[in-house]
């Protein structure tokens, strides 16, 4: 059964960003289409990621003012607004005038349905998800933290360059909205100016669909459906007519094609490796170090999650090599000693705030993951400040690019060092979250959290403080639940920093206020 995704989790109310540690954890934001803080008329000019050119995807001239082929598409959009049953209506008001912040919380739910690790068969073996054979026991894909990091990215790099060059046409062709061409059309959001051709909307829906698609190959007919209902809702709002909107198809089924086969070839398919690989990484770290993470469970899982996730191509960083910390102690060395000790006086002295910080940023299975709960911070902040659909994008984009590029930081340290975990190193130690089947340091919450909150720090500083707050409390949540040793939460905090300053170094090259 297909999930609903308007309808799966309870709705909050945004507010200001003042909450610390809620139990729940929706992805569906409360707001209706807003009127935008700026419109950015030159955003066709901003820098693309995937593209060379803002016009290396070409449309057709629309249609003149006063044509007959455009009064005739106004005629036709009058009447499907006439029209509209309540479904329609409904579907409008879901949408918005910032669509992408929808698109978004169904890559979250999508997401979260999909993160469940396979369980061990009878005779104690463990299956895989099979990429060719999706709809095979366990479903692919099983969507873990690299994977929704790097899920995340793709879908918001393609957004934000099939939005650029909706701008640029925008500002190009300079085709007014239905709603300022005919007085008996209503906008049914606020009346921002927006040229309407192509349209931004389609760009997001075509966009978003066939990016999810690829990564989530069972939702197919969902998000088909999905898409379809954005679509229509576009007319219906009076904000688009019918040629606005295969333009922005146009625009958008390019961009999903640019990203996907950057995502052919970045090495993820390779992530996951058979138990030769994976105990000739773990014997080079014994020949380096000493030491070698194990897996804890019975049966024991013979591969670790994801042990090439760390060869990925990155977005921003040129080399892993160029982020990766320094060595962590020695197990059984003073420093080691220490932290092993303060977990101890967790586990014995747990208070009740400990706890709910833990919990609140366990996010593990049947969750949306750590870059989605950064992801749920920055769609409240770009509704708190009325960002136009571009603006929103490259948000995203870029907090995106950094959280995927700071996972493959993190697990290439994870199997270079292949450090234990404390319930491996610690006799008789237990935690209260379970551990989690790779190695320790780095923390993988702290390096997804510390990047996320640069790359917003950057982007809205007036949140700053509250960012780098909520990165130092999902590290700190890791320790507390005994999953990770102080070190492995302070490095990884310096870490994803680092990595995250190349995405910002990257957004401030673009000259963008």
């Amino acid at each position: 059964m297909k999930i609903q995704v308007r309808y799966l989790v309870a709705v909050i109310s945004l507010g200001a960003l003042s909450y610390s540690c809620m139990e729940e954890l929706p992805t569906e934001l409360e707001y209706n289409g807003y009127e935008f803080a700026e419109l950015d008329q030159d955003a066709g000019e901003w820098n693309l990621i995937l593209f060379a050119s803002n016009e290396e995807v070409t449309i057709p001239q629309p249609s003149a003012v006063g044509s007959p082929s455009l009064n005739q598409e106004l005629q036709d959009a009058k009447a499907k607004i006439a029209g509209a049953t309540p479904a329609q209506k409904e579907a409008v008001s879901y949408w918005t005038n910032n669509p992408l912040l929808r698109w978004n919380e169904i890559a979250l739910e999508l997401s979260t349905k999909y993160n469940l690790i396979p369980a061990p068969n009878a005779d104690g073996t463990y299956p895989a998800p099979d990429p060719t054979k999706p709809d095979q026991y366990p479903l692919f894909p099983y969507s873990h933290p690299p994977y929704t990091s790097r899920m995340l990215a793709y879908l918001s790099v393609a957004q934000y360059d099939g939005l650029i060059m909706a701008w640029h046409y925008k500002e190009k062709y300079g085709r007014p909205a239905p709603y300022e061409l005919d007085p008996q059309i209503k906008s049914a959001y606020e009346s921002n100016g927006l040229n309407s051709y192509p349209s931004d909307g389609a760009v997001v829906a075509i966009s978003s669909r066939d990016i999810l698609t690829a990564m989530f190959p069972l939702e197919k007919e969902f998000l088909a459906k999905m898409a379809d209902e954005h679509l229509e809702s576009l007319v219906i709002a009076g904000i688009n007519v019918s040629s606005d909107v295969e333009a922005g198809k146009l625009i958008g089924t390019q961009a999903a094609k640019k990203a996907l086969a950057r995502a052919s070839t970045d090495g993820m398919k390779n992530a996951q490796t058979n138990k030769v690989k994976s105990d000739s990484i773990k014997n080079a770290a014994i020949a380096r170090f000493g030491w070698s993470w194990e897996n804890q469970e019975t049966p024991q899982r013979p591969v670790g999650l994801t042990p090439l996730f760390g060869r990925v191509k990155m977005w921003n960083v040129p080399t892993v090599e160029e982020v990766r910390p320094i060595a962590p102690p020695a197990p059984g060395s003073e420093e080691f000693k220490e932290n092993a000790e303060e977990l101890k006086r967790y586990a014995n002295n747990m208070t009740t705030e400990q706890r709910r910080v833990a919990n609140f940023w366990n996010d593990g299975l049947n969750s949306y993951t750590p870059p989605g709960h950064w992801n749920r911070f920055a769609k409240e902040t770009v509704v708190k400040n009325r960002l136009s659909p571009v603006r929103t994008a490259r948000v995203f984009a870029y907090m995106n690019m950094a959280i995927v590029d700071a996972g493959i930081s993190c697990w290439d340290a994870k199997y270079y060092y292949h450090y234990p975990r404390p319930i491996q190193s610690i006799p008789g130690f237990k935690t209260i979250l379970g551990t989690p089947n790779f190695p320790a340091y780095t923390s993988g919450h702290s390096t997804f959290s510390a990047a996320a909150a640069e790359v917003l720090s950057h982007f809205f500083p007036a949140e700053a403080t509250q960012y780098k707050k909520w990165a130092e409390e999902a590290a700190m949540s890791r320790v507390y639940g005994g999953i990770h040793y102080r070190f492995d939460a302070e490095i990884g905090l310096s870490q994803g920093k680092n990595v995250g300053a190349y995405s910002v170094t990257r957004a401030k090259k673009d000259q963008v206020d």
